[in-house]
C-alpha cells in the first residue's frame, strides 16, 4: 500500500543541509517531484573525516573548517511518490545521515503524524566492516527504539548479527526485521525500483562483501564502496559500468603510497590512479559515470580543489559528493 507521497525539498535546502551535516552539499534544483533518486549520504571511508585521533595536515583542516567534514559512505534511494525511504549501509553517522535525509525527504506528517511512519522502510548492507553496519545500534531500545526496520543482508551478514551481541539484540527484541539477499538475485523495493547485490572480493572476517546495482524507472546506478582489487573480480568493470548510468566505485585512497610505511596489503583497494589507468580506454562518456566514493581522511580529493581533484577531472571521471542528488529517471520520461 502507497502512503502520501513525502516531500522533496529544493528551495532553501542549502541552509537546511549545512544544519543537518558537514560538508559542502551540491543538490541539483533540477529533482523531479514525485521521480525516485538516490541521495548521497556519505563519501568518507568507515572511519569518517576526519578521523579519531588524527593529527595529520588532512583533519586539522577540518578543525579549522568543520563545513570540510564528511560522513561515512552511504547511499539513500527515496521514492517520493510512494513516501519511501532505504538507505545502504548504517554507519557510524547513522544520526546525521538520518538528519540530511529528513531535511531532503521528510517523513510524510500526514494526519496521524510523523511518529506513525517507519524510520525507514530498509536498511541493505554490504558487509561487517565498521563503517557499514555500526549504525544500527542507534535503532536500539537505548535510542530509537525501533520496531521492525527491515535489514536486508547475505547470509554470513545475515548470520553474523543473529550470533553476536550487541546485534542479536536488536534481533530478539524487534528492533530490526533480518531478511535475506543473494547474490545476482533482483530485489524489488516497490513497483519502480528494485537492487541486485553483486559479491566482491574483499577482506570477508566476519561476513560476504558485495556492492549494489540499483534499479530506477529508466537509470541504473553501480555502488560498490570496497573491493580488494578489481582485476580479482570475476566480473569486468568496464562491462558492468556499460550497464549503469551512474558509477561509484572504491575511492578509498588515491595513491599506493598514501599511509607512508603502513603495509597496504592489509588493507587492499584499488587505488584511484589504479582505476583511471585500467579504465583510461574507455570512451569519454563511459569515463565521465565514474564518481569515487569511500575517501579515506588522508585521500587528498576529500579537497576539492586540490592538484589530485584537478587530476581526476582531467581524465575525464568525478568525485562523489556528500548531498548530491542522483536520479533514477531520465527528465524527459
Amino acid at each position: 500500500m502507497m502512503r502520501t507521497a513525502c516531500t522533496v525539498v529544493v528551495a532553501g535546502l542549502g541552509a537546511l543541509l549545512s544544519a543537518c551535516a558537514p560538508g559542502r552539499h551540491h543538490v541539483p534544483a533540477t529533482a523531479l517531484p514525485g521521480e525516485p533518486f538516490i541521495l548521497v549520504l556519505g563519501v568518507a571511508q568507515d572511519a569518517g573525516y576526519p578521523q579519531t585521533a588524527c593529527r595529520r595536515a588532512c583533519c586539522a583542516a577540518v578543525a579549522a573548517d568543520p563545513s570540510l567534514g564528511r560522513h561515512v559512505a552511504c547511499l539513500a534511494i527515496v521514492d517520493p511518490l510512494s513516501g519511501q525511504r532505504w538507505i545502504i549501509d548504517a554507519t557510524p553517522d547513522f544520526r546525521e545521515q538520518l538528519a540530511l535525509l529528513d531535511a531532503v525527504a521528510p517523513p510524510d506528517s500526514g494526519a496521524a503524524g510523523i511518529a506513525s511512519q517507519p524510520l525507514l522502510d530498509g536498511i541493505l548492507l554490504t558487509h561487517a566492516h565498521i563503517g557499514h553496519y555500526t549504525g544500527l545500534q542507534d535503532l536500539g531500545r537505548e535510542v530509537t527504539g525501533a520496531s521492525g526496520v527491515p535489514v536486508y543482508a547475505m547470509p554470513r551478514m545475515k548470520a553474523f548479527l543473529e550470533r553476536n551481541g550487541p546485534w542479536r539484540q536488536l534481533v530478539e527484541l524487534g528492533n530490526i526485521e533480518l531478511r535475506p539477499i543473494a547474490a545476482d538475485q533482483l530485489l524489488a523495493l516497490n513497483e519502480r525500483l528494485s537492487i541486485t547485490p553483486l559479491l566482491v572480493p574483499h577482506r570477508d572476517e566476519f561476513s560476504e562483501t558485495v556492492g549494489f546495482r540499483i534499479q530506477g524507472p529508466s537509470r541504473w546506478v553501480l555502488y560498490i564502496p570496497d573491493i580488494d582489487k578489481w582485476e580479482r573480480w570475476d566480473r569486468s568493470i568496464e562491462e558492468e559500468i556499460a550497464r549503469v548510468d551512474v558509477a561509484l566505485l572504491d575511492g578509498t585512497f588515491f595513491s599506493g603510497d598514501e599511509l607512508g610505511g603502513r603495509d597496504m596489503s592489509e588493507i587492499p583497494h584499488p587505488s584511484v590512479r589504479e582505476t583511471m589507468k585500467r579504465l583510461a580506454s574507455l570512451p569519454p562518456a563511459e569515463r565521465a559515470k565514474v564518481r569515487f566514493i569511500h575517501l579515506n581522511h588522508t585521500n587528498p580529493l576529500l579537497n576539492p580543489g586540490s592538484k589530485a581533484s584537478g587530476e581526476v577531472r582531467g581524465n575525464g571521471f568525478a568525485v562523489a559528493e556528500q548531498g548530491a542528488i542522483i536520479p533514477l529517471y531520465d527528465a524527459l520520461d
